[in-house]
């Protein structure tokens, strides 16, 4: 038995959690050990202005000579994204609604935690799992860029493993929130996906089609990815995508706790 279900949490995700550090690890090193053999090819910045200007903007390739813009286009823009919302969104739908397809969910109820408690010891778990994949993601980008003379900032490495948590952020809480208010793990799994793939959708748009361009802002990736994740800085924008996660879980609350589980 452990003190809080946040605490007992951490503990039965460790191997998970290792896993997708494991993963992460590699796949920097695999995109970074292809910089030497790019960075010394002849015209790289003339074949690269040759790309539409829509693609250039979508996926930062403007800054593909140098090391930091080279992890911005091969990583950031589309792998680690994706990595990082498909842990999010899993680890999300399976806090509440996992526990309770199992049926372990009942048991805890009827113990001291009371509902808003596991929401928010969840929600912290949530929250925890992507600080520490973010945290190896910084480590093994500034151990690479060492390693391969890729002359990355810790700076810039730091924003970037910050717009991942920020960007992966919303959406476990959306289904963290969807899977507590409906008791239904695929429903929440579909639900946030959905929604991650309607905001990805919005946001390249809006790099593309002028007339969607003044939408583009409200689209998380806009928030995390539009100035180029390593380069931009931490803004004000990563803290209230993480800050969506209260509005989210306040929101489930009200319905989380008049559901009858034992009937479920």
């Amino acid at each position: 038995m452990f003190a809080t279900v946040y605490q007992k949490c951490l503990r039965d995700q460790r191997r998970g959690l290792i896993g997708w550090s494991i993963g992460i690890v590699a796949l920097v090193l695999l995109e970074s050990a292809l910089w030497p053999s790019i960075s010394r090819i002849s015209g790289l910045k003339e074949m690269l202005d040759s790309y539409p200007e829509s693609l250039r903007k979508l996926f930062a390739i403007d800054e593909f000579t140098s090391g930091t813009g080279f992890l911005n286009t091969e990583l950031y823009s589309m792998m680690l994204p994706i990595l990082f919302l498909v842990f999010a969104i899993s680890r999300g739908a399976r806090a509440i609604a996992g526990e309770e397809e199992s049926g372990t969910l009942e048991v805890l109820l009827i113990t001291r935690v009371t509902p808003m408690r596991l929401l928010l010891e969840q929600s912290a778990v949530l929250l925890t799992g992507l600080t520490l994949l973010g945290t190896v993601l910084f480590a093994a980008v500034m151990g690479c860029s060492a390693v391969f003379g890729m002359q990355v900032g810790i700076g810039a490495a730091a924003a970037g493993s910050v717009a991942m948590i920020a960007l992966a952020a919303p959406f476990g809480g959306l289904a963290l929130a969807i899977g507590a208010a409906t008791g239904r793990r695929r429903l929440a799994l579909t639900g946030a996906g959905v929604a991650a793939v309607g905001a990805y959708v919005l946001f390249a748009a809006s790099r593309i089609v002028e007339a969607v361009r003044p939408w583009g802002p409200w689209s998380p990736f806009h928030q995390a990815l539009a100035d180029g994740p390593m380069g931009g800085g931490v803004r004000l924008g990563h803290l209230s995508l993480i800050a969506s996660v209260v509005v989210f879980l306040a929101a489930a609350v009200p319905v989380f706790t008049r559901r009858d589980i034992s009937a479920v």
